[in-house]
């Protein structure tokens, strides 16, 4: 026996909205001074990251006692951690120093 849906109603409503990009907005009055200290903060980031895990993969490749499947795995970590970094922060840092202040989803 089905049960009594004569006084509900089905309603099929979705969200048909996307967003396609997000708008830097300015966080000072001084909008160029902002767009090179947040340059450079990413910037700094950045090679940080990329020479620490890099020195990660060439400390576990030249020493032979670090060949066992932790160290494996750490250093296809960090080659993913450097790959995810190359791909993100240059876009990053880029807007800011362009006049579009607009980010891609």
């Amino acid at each position: 026996m089905l049960p009594d849906t004569a006084g509900l109603r089905l309603m099929s409503s979705t969200n048909q909205s996307s967003v396609s990009e997000f708008l830097l907005l300015g966080l000072s009055r001084q909008p160029q001074q902002q767009q090179q200290l947040l340059f450079l903060l990413f910037l700094t980031m950045y090679l940080a990251t990329v020479l620490g895990n890099l020195l990660i993969i060439l400390a576990i490749s030249t020493d032979s006692h670090l060949h066992t499947p932790m160290y494996f795995f750490l250093s296809n970590l960090s080659f993913v951690d450097v790959c995810f970094s190359s791909t993100t922060v240059p876009k990053t840092t880029s807007s800011p120093t362009s006049s579009a202040m607009q980010l891609p989803s």
